[in-house]
């Protein structure tokens, strides 16, 4: 029964992570776009200098006093993202297409491709998102962002946000903690391996104590959206702790790539055509958000999530069910 489930699953799944992933491969024009060829800064442009480059790093704000323009620092980013997501492509055992024939044929996934899994959990990410905002607003909390006092440099901050709270609180607060606590070796070649894979390269048997840190960093990871910097409403904090909670098993799990890519995906990823929108259509964000191409973007993203979740339950209870049979 299970594996006829899991064929069935299959096919939509395969799908729909092919769907996402074209999608996410036309969101890099799409956003060298925006930056480059429309006036959504109004008064300034790529040539925009700023003075310094702030970093979030485990909610402090801490400032380089390096001169450049926005453009030049936005190719850099971008540059990074194409990197990243070419390495997610190709690694890390097959390739993203070579990882789903297998899913299409039977439904099961081996997590041998880097972008399956953030596909996978991004999706996922967004059922969750979507599911507590639901709750919250049923009860009156209402999730409100910052005020953006321009949507060129809301952007550019969105468009780094990924890279450095990835570094400030993955790598720095789960990578670097789980290596002094599980690694037995020294070496520098080691310890970047365990920043870039903590699962694959330490031993970790017990995954009890990995989650709990996960957790706690997550809840940090949370009051940072709405104590620091520019902060989100008081209704941000539970999607923010829930996401930092499935980006931190997805670094765990999979890597520093997949939850990178997971976290460029709520951000650069879906801002990227909503401001297209908003540039074409000439309306504000808040409106763009509830045009029909994006709300059909989300109805694809859930649908997604839903299928991921089905699937990863019905590995669990099989996998259970093999270990009891072998005992």
């Amino acid at each position: 029964m299970q594996d006829k489930t899991l064929q069935a699953l299959g096919i939509p799944f395969s799908a729909l992570m092919s769907i996402i992933f074209g999608m996410m491969i036309l969101s890099f024009p799409i956003g060298a776009y925006i930056v480059f060829n429309t006036d959504i800064g109004r008064d300034i442009n790529y040539e925009y200098p700023l003075e310094g480059l702030d970093f979030f790093v485990v909610g402090i704000n801490v400032e380089i006093p390096i001169g450049f323009e926005l453009g030049d620092a936005f190719i850099v980013l971008w540059c990074v993202y194409v990197v990243i997501f070419a390495i997610a492509i190709f690694g890390s055992k097959k390739s993203f297409f070579g990882e789903l024939v297998p899913i299409m044929n039977d439904g099961k996934y081996r997590d041998a491709n880097y972008m399956v899994s953030a596909i996978r959990w991004f999706a996922v990410l967004v059922l969750v998102s979507a599911i507590i905002n639901i709750a919250q607003e049923s009860v009156g909390i209402i999730t409100e962002p910052p005020i953006a006092q321009n949507d060129l440099i809301q952007f550019f901050d969105i468009t780094k946000a990924p890279i450095i709270e990835e570094l400030g609180f993955r790598v720095l607060l789960i990578g670097v903690i789980l290596y002094l606590a599980y690694s037995h070796k020294t070496s520098a070649r080691h310890f970047f391996k365990s920043l870039w894979h903590p699962h694959k390269n330490l031993h970790i048997f017990n995954n009890k104590k990995a989650i709990l840190l996960i957790i706690a960093v997550s809840i940090l990871f949370g009051l940072a959206h709405i104590i620091s910097g520019e902060p989100w409403s008081n209704g941000k904090f539970a999607q923010a702790a829930a996401g930092g909670i499935i980006i931190g098993w997805a670094y765990f799990r999979h890597g520093f790539v997949a939850a990178l890519l997971i976290h460029w995906a709520t951000n650069y990823f879906i801002f990227s055509y909503v401001h297209l929108v908003s540039s074409i259509n000439m309306v504000s964000i808040d409106v763009a958000f509830s045009h029909s191409m994006l709300q059909t973007f989300e109805i694809i993203f859930v649908i997604a999530g839903i299928i991921s979740a089905a699937l990863m339950i019905i590995h669990k209870i099989d996998s259970k069910r093999q270990k009891a049979l072998e005992a």
